[in-house]
Formats: structure tokens, C-alpha cells, sequence
């Protein structure tokens, strides 16, 4: 039988790290050479980085990513690379390279550019023309990059048209909760739609507010599923494909004889090396990666683990530090913290004030016994009392109010501030998506910080995550009380979230419909939700939008985050 051997080299690259990135490449693609790999892709624009964003106006970052690909085509004797990045010609283009034995032999530009959500392709290239078919072993091999596979038609179905048995489609998908799902079933769709094997390479890690969960895939040309990597973390696939199955595939669905007749123009041949096809038995076996048992409470911890460690890692810092309030949000950002860069790199504070319970100081001190991490204490306060002291001429006659409750976290934000200054910590903040929508947070307060670790995890998943938590192997983490108890801001006697806010069931349930489905008010009250809930809490999600143009990046794990996901006005005036 014979048999092409594909290898997926799913990447953590650094945008603009260009030296770093190809030594990476150059490390898989010695890999496979010592596996026998006879193609060997890697992750769209994997010598630059995704998203390089507005490097890509440098013309300088243009030629040196450029420049790269000359060097790494002296690295491929013995093999084929496809390899992600930026091409110049009369403009910039989103491309493949196509490396063989030596040589640069072809490139492909991608053709459907993204400009929806996170994505803004059509602000940085141009769209490609034309599609590239290179035979290998006597398999003709076609590439198209991520969004050219993502709807019917287009590129690949004209590689299929023109005989490509396997088509590569190097990719940098951002993970959202679930997506896989959606991904499997449209890569086992296509590929059974062409008759092709359907190589998908992912690129792995974090980059800003986004995280890249791999789980590259290889598909049969029947749609069935031939190879799956891990999520979140770098590996490289092989599989050996049987070219046979290919063309018994095509027998025997004469329907494309039809669908797919005639060759499209614009299609460049490439013939490398011996067309004679390479026999499985002559080579070591590879052994076939275990498939992938998808958790996705787990995959949403993983992704906000390592959206967390590539984020402090990639911008130079060893050490993080938060606030302990005793509350379940601290909670489970220290759990994923510790989780990211281990105990020795995480230092919790306890910032008690004359709200603070005796409850929740006791939890902040477990959690952190649980965790293994620093615990340091520093009451606000002199800082809160001091600035009573001077706001006291302008404040006389009025009762106490957000005023005085915003300064308490204003305060602990100083101190943290501080701490993060003095010692190059980098802090992270503690609030969750559910808190960020209808501003539940302080300016300069608890929104100071870095990075925010949970920022587009609604209140609801937060307690999912930190129940899941606590059944992973070496036991619970996070003190039970944190979970249990009423959240609290304790900002003053007594305090409940649930006087500001419906209950977080409830909350979240209006959310998700208004923030990630647009949902109006009218069709939300016409699904069962209050009127008068569902005014109230949209109009706190519009007023707030200021103060989220002003927190800092969080890992983006739903369909919408805030940021550069969900883009709205600060100064409208449109209600509904």
C-alpha cells in the first residue's frame, strides 16, 4: 500500500520574535526528517507571528519575516514544508510557502480574508488569486490557509477539481468554548465532499487577549477522522496516509464526476522529485497518536491557563501578583495562576478593611495554604482613612456613598500598584465578564492590573470552574466557603452583590443574549425575561462600555468578548 507520511507541527509562536520562531521551525522540521515525514506543515504566518497587526505596516518586519523563509528553505533536504507568512509583492498577502529539498519551489496566497470579530485581514492584505498543486510521491498535494477552507467552495474545492488528493490548510483559529465541534464537522464535511484528505494544521498559545488551542486534525476522504493532536500545547502529528483509500473513495461516490468536472484555470503544477509513490511497508511505522477526550470545563481551564502563562511569559515578566479577597473570583484566578507559572511565581495579598470579614480573611489565608503560594497582608486602612482625611472638606454634609465604597478598592488597587512597581510583578485583576458588562467594578480599583485573567468568564462559569477545580487530581484548591458563601464586594455593612445586581442565573441569561447575540430588549422580554430586569440591566451594559475601554486584556474564551471582539460606542445614544 501506498502511502504519504503528513506531519502537522503544531507551533507556539511569538509575534515578531522572527529569530526564536524559526529556530522552532527548524527544530520540527528536524523532527520529522528523523520520522520519515514526507510533508510537513506549520501554522499560518508561523515565521511573524498571529496577529502581527499594525508590525505589518514595517516594511522592515515585512522583509525580515521575508528573509526568513530563504533561511529555513536550506533546512528541508529530504522534505516538503508549507510554512505560514508574509509575502510582498505589489501588496501584502497572507501566505504559504512551499519548501522542497532545499529550495522555495512555490507559494500560495490566502483568498478569503477574515474581517469579522477579532479579525481585520482586509486592513492589512490583499486577496490571493490562483492555487498551487505540487505532486510528492506521486500524490498531488494542494495548500489553502485557514479561512480558504471555512465555507464551501473557493480554493479548495477548485484543488479538488483540478486532482489534489490531499489538501493542507494551515491555520490560526482562536479557540472559543466548544468551537472544536464546529471544526470537526465542517473539516469532515469537506473532505468528504472532495474526496481529498483534509490535513488541518493549528497554531497553539497565547497572543494578547486570544488563545490558540491547536487540536490540528487529519480527515479521511470519506470524512472520517485519521489523526487528532492535543489542545493547548505544541506537538507534532504524523500520520500515514493510504492513497489508495483516496482513490477508492472517489469510485465510489461517482456523484463528483459531475460536480467536480472540468479544471479550473489558474492552477500551477509543481512536480518534485520521483513521482514514484513511497510503499508503507518500506519505513518505520509511526504510532498513532491516542485520540483526544474533549473536557470542556478542562479546555476552558487550559485555555485561560495558558492564555494567562503566555501573556506574563512573552512580555518578560517571572512573577504575578493578586489580590485576596477570600471571594471566589480571586479564587479561581490564583488557582489558574498557580496553575500557569507554578506556586514560586504567585504572591497573594490580603487587603483588609473595616468591612472585610473574618470569614473571608480566613478563606484568603486557605486558599493560599491550598495553593502553595506567598501570602503578604496590608490593610487599606491608612490609605482609605488618609483619604477620607482630605476629601473631608468637600464631602461634609453628604452621607456616605460609592464614594467612599470606590475608594476601599481604589486603595487596595495603590498597594497592589505598588507592589507590582517595586518588585516588577505583574498584576492581575480578579473581575469576571458577568461584573465588566454592567461596570460592577471600580476604575483604578480592582480594574487595575495587567492582565485580566477572567475577564469574559461569566459569573456562572466562574463557579463551574472552581467546583471543577477542586475534582482534578491532588485534590481541592479553593476553599469550599469561597464557593459556597454570597458573593460580596464588602465594601460596606453586609454587603451582598445581589443588592446591585439580579441573581447571577438570571444576569447571565440576559447577558448572553444581549452582549454575544444582540438580542433586543423587546425579543428578551418576549422570551420569558422581566421587563423591567432586562432595561435595567442593558442600560448598565451601555453605560459601562467606557470603563471597558479602559480594563486590561483577558483571555477571550466565548463567541464574543470585550475588546477587540465586541466593538461598540462609548457616546450613543440607541437603547434596545
Amino acid at each position: 500500500m501506498s502511502a504519504l507520511r503528513i506531519g502537522l507541527a503544531q507551533m507556539n509562536p511569538t509575534v515578531g520574535a522572527l529569530d526564536a520562531n524559526v529556530d522552532a521551525i527548524r527544530t520540527r522540521l528536524a523532527e520529522a526528517r528523523s520520522l520519515g515525514v514526507d510533508v510537513v506543515a506549520f501554522p499560518e504566518l508561523a515565521v511573524c507571528g498571529y496577529p502581527p497587526e499594525d508590525l505589518l505596516l514595517k516594511p522592515s518586519f515585512i522583509d525580515a519575516n521575508r528573509d526568513a523563509i530563504e533561511t529555513l528553505a536550506a533546512d528541508t533536504a529530504g522534505l516538503t514544508a508549507v510554512v505560514g507568512f508574509v509575502d510582498r509583492r505589489f501588496d501584502l498577502f497572507n501566505a504559504a510557502a512551499l519548501l522542497h529539498d532545499g529550495r522555495w519551489i512555490a507559494t500560495c496566497h490566502k483568498q478569503r480574508l477574515p474581517n469579522y470579530g477579532v479579525f481585520d485581514e482586509l486592513r492589512y492584505f490583499k486577496p490571493g488569486i490562483g492555487e498551487v498543486l505540487v505532486q510528492i510521491h506521486g500524490t498531488w498535494l494542494g495548500v489553502c490557509i485557514c479561512e480558504d477552507i471555512w465555507l464551501p467552495g473557493g480554493p479548495a474545492a477548485r484543488l479538488a477539481r483540478a486532482g489534489a488528493d490531499v489538501i493542507v490548510n494551515i491555520n490560526a483559529s482562536p479557540y472559543q468554548r466548544g468551537k472544536w465541534r464546529a471544526r470537526q464537522r465542517m473539516l469532515s464535511t469537506r473532505a468528504s465532499d472532495y474526496a481529498v484528505v483534509l490535513a488541518y494544521i493549528n497554531m497553539v498559545g497565547g497572543q494578547d487577549e486570544l488563545v490558540f488551542d491547536g487540536n490540528s486534525l487529519i480527515f479521511g476522504a470519506e470524512g472520517e477522522l485519521l489523526a487528532e493532536a492535543p489542545a493547548f500545547e505544541e506537538h507534532l502529528l504524523v500520520c500515514d496516509v493510504e492513497l489508495e483509500r483516496v482513490f477508492r473513495a472517489r469510485l465510489h461516490d461517482p456523484r463528483r464526476r459531475h460536480a467536480l468536472r472540468g479544471e479550473p484555470h489558474g492552477i500551477e503544477r509543481l512536480v518534485t522529485g520521483s513521482p514514484e509513490p513511497v510503499r508503507q511497508d518500506s519505513r518505520l511505522p509511526v504510532v498513532s497518536a491516542a485520540r483526544v477526550v474533549h473536557d470542556d470545563l478542562g479546555e476552558v481551564h487550559a485555555a485561560l491557563v495558558l492564555g494567562t502563562r503566555d501573556y506574563v511569559r512573552k512580555n518578560g515578566f517571572q512573577r504575578v501578583v493578586l489580590g485576596l479577597s477570600g471571594g471566589i473570583d480571586s479564587a479561581l484566578v490564583a488557582a489558574i495562576a498557580t496553575d500557569a507559572l507554578g506556586p514560586a511565581a504567585v504572591t497573594g495579598v490580603k487587603l483588609p478593611g473595616r468591612y472585610s470579614s473574618v470569614g473571608s480573611r480566613a478563606d484568603a489565608d486557605e486558599l493560599a495554604r491550598l495553593l502553595g503560594i506567598e501570602l503578604i497582608e496590608l490593610g487599606i486602612e491608612p490609605v482609605f482613612e488618609g483619604a477620607l482625611e482630605a476629601l473631608r472638606p468637600v464631602f461634609a454634609g453628604r452621607a456616605p456613598d460609592i464614594a467612599e465604597e470606590n475608594l476601599q478598592a481604589r486603595a487596595r488597587g495603590l498597594l497592589l500598584m505598588a507592589l507590582s512597581n517595586k518588585f516588577g510583578w505583574m498584576l492581575l485583576t480578579t473581575g469576571n465578564k458577568s461584573e465588566m458588562a454592567v461596570g460592577y467594578a471600580t476604575l483604578y480599583g480592582d480594574m487595575a492590573g495587567g492582565f485580566a485573567v477572567i475577564k469574559d468568564v461569566p459569573k456562572t462559569l466562574v463557579y463551574e470552574l472552581a467546583r471543577w477545580r477542586n475534582t482534578q487530581p491532588g485534590g481541592p484548591v479553593i476553599p469550599a466557603n469561597s464557593i459556597e458563601k454570597p458573593p460580596s464586594a464588602e465594601l460596606r455593612p453586609d454587603q451582598t452583590d445581589q443588592d446591585s445586581l439580579p441573581p447571577y442565573p438570571e444576569l447571565d441569561a440576559i447577558l448572553e443574549r444581549y452582549i454575544e447575540d444582540d438580542w433586543s430588549v423587546r425579543e428578551m422580554v418576549e422570551a420569558g425575561h422581566d421587563e423591567t430586569v432586562v432595561r435595567r440591566v442593558v442600560s448598565l451594559v451601555d453605560r459601562a462600555e467606557y470603563k471597558r475601554r479602559q480594563a486590561a486584556p483577558g483571555v477571550k474564551i466565548t463567541s464574543r468578548a470585550f475588546g477587540k471582539d465586541r466593538r461598540l460606542p462609548i457616546t450613543s445614544r440607541f437603547e434596545g
